[in-house]
């Protein structure tokens, strides 16, 4: 389960990227990885590696477009090494893959580390003590731009489980990429739509005093 308590990053993400997206990205991954492990299951062990983080990057990336271009989240076109970028709300959503356990390595792009600066705004909204609860939704709605990354986390091993990630997450970075101002496996993370739409739904009509009256009278 995950934890319920609000978080305001998590918030921003649920007002503007669809629930469709996030499942649609999820699956796209897993896919374009598994295509690309099978692309070379007949390259020997001393290129397999190197092999396979490339076919991953090309397979990954096209699925990944495919995914942004099916929810109209206008992906970028797919380019020689070049991420695709995509667009939804005022995220900027773009995607990198790690071995489990070092994220650090998601700053090494220029390219991430410029797109990550767009989360300056973003930052204030993770810092204890600074804002209250309504001066951060306030703040919340001022927010015009921001960069989020799907990040598919492999064990980094030819032995266990090199076909697919460990895990996709969502991650939101700091201003530059040192740090995460929110992070959450999507599994996890598409489970705060119904959380949100279990609370839309618990409103309770409460009858006028004058219906009430009526029909006690009756």
């Amino acid at each position: 389960m995950i934890d319920v308590r609000e978080h305001p990053v998590a918030e921003l993400l649920l007002k503007h990227v669809p629930r469709d997206l996030i499942l649609g990205i999820e699956d796209a991954l897993v896919a374009g990885a598994k295509r690309g492990f099978y692309a070379t299951e007949q390259i020997r062990d001393g290129h397999r590696s190197t092999a396979l983080g490339q076919m991953r990057h090309i397979h990954m990336n096209e699925a990944f477009s495919d995914a942004l271009e099916a929810a109209g989240a206008s992906p970028t076109p797919i380019r020689g090494n070049t991420v695709v970028v995509g667009k939804a709300g005022i995220f900027t959503l773009g995607r990198f893959n790690i071995s489990a356990g070092i994220w650090y390595n998601g700053r090494r792009s220029r390219a991430r580390r410029a797109m990550a600066y767009a989360n300056r705004a973003i930052e204030p909204l993770v810092q204890p003590g600074l804002f209250e609860t309504q001066t951060l939704r306030a703040a919340s709605d001022e927010i015009s731009t921001g960069t989020a990354f799907f990040v598919a986390c492999f064990s980094g091993s030819l032995k266990h489980q090199p076909d697919a990630p460990l895990s996709v997450d969502i991650a939101v970075p700091d201003p530059h990429m040192n740090g995460w101002l929110f992070r959450e496996p999507l599994t996890l993370f598409a489970q705060r739509y119904e959380v949100v739409t279990q609370q839309l739904d618990a409103a309770v009509p409460v009858l006028k005093s004058d219906i009430l009256q009526r029909r006690e009278g009756t």
